[in-house]
């Protein structure tokens, strides 16, 4: 087991690195302190998505804290869909295999009925020098190459949704159109499980646009329906941009449903 830095010794307790150059001292309660450990523990690798962490009990005594502090620092990543708990199981690292972290991101339902898994269908995938707006929101620097991958959706057999999807070339080496086509799971299990990059969040705008030839033609609608754009920045851990998706999605039989909690 890899080793993570110490925490400070007492709650509430000033943090030197923190406030180097600050007008004051900075305090950070003992919870957030051991989350951002555990946060350390997860970006590094040390538990791996799908797997289990150790108990509170355990990860109490390996911070030297109360276990009351653990369980807080775990509620909080829970609550942000990095941690899983399992009722009689234990606390395991969340992945984008299971079915509904994959509904976290993708939004669309159905006017009636349940949510299904819809079909993907790759139409292309491009390895090119990133655009300037693109290398921008990536921050990828000036002349590296992204992966554009153009794909459609399909919900009952009929295309519901085409997307358009930027990735950082150096982070995805090896994507290729023919692991794309081979792959039938989710797209994101697949960049966690074999590019070892994880979404943890991310940034949308919507905005209602009229079909353009392209679109209307993936999507079997005349062009100039309404459709509604989707752009989505996300991001894995410390804030990285790794994905940059913008989809075209038909409403006539779906809407898009947000959740504010």
């Amino acid at each position: 087991m890899s080793s993570l830095p110490p925490i400070p010794p007492a709650a509430g307790s000033t943090d030197p690195q923190s406030t180097a150059g600050a007008a004051g001292p900075t305090f950070s309660p003992l919870y957030v302190q051991i989350k951002s450990l555990l946060m350390q523990g997860l970006e590094s690798g040390e538990w791996k998505p799908g797997e289990m962490i150790p108990s509170e009990v355990e990860l109490a005594q390996r911070f030297k804290v109360s276990q009351g502090t653990v369980r807080k620092a775990v509620d909080e990543l829970a609550s942000e869909h990095l941690l899983i708990r399992r009722q009689g199981k234990g606390t395991f690292v969340a992945t984008h295999s299971e079915s509904k972290v994959q509904f976290r991101f993708l939004r669309l339902h159905p006017d009636a009925g349940e949510p299904t898994h819809p079909d993907h269908f790759v139409l292309d995938c491009k390895r090119l020098r990133a655009p300037a707006d693109i290398a921008r929101q990536l921050d990828l620097k000036v002349g590296e190459t992204a992966v554009v991958i153009r794909r459609s959706l399909h919900f009952g057999g009929e295309p519901t949704i085409l997307e358009e999807i930027w990735l950082p070339g150096p982070l995805f080496k090896g994507l290729t159109m023919d692991r794309l086509a081979d792959y039938r799971g989710p797209m994101y299990a697949l960049f966690e499980q074999e590019f070892a990059v994880r979404m943890i969040r991310c940034e949308e705008r919507l905005k209602a646009v009229a079909a353009d030839e392209a679109a209307a033609q993936v999507l079997a609608v005349p062009a100039g329906t309404p459709l509604l754009q989707v752009e989505r920045l996300s991001f894995s851990y410390n804030e990285r941009p790794v994905e940059l998706r913008k989809g075209w999605y038909r409403t006539d039989k779906h809407h898009y449903l947000n959740a504010l909690i």
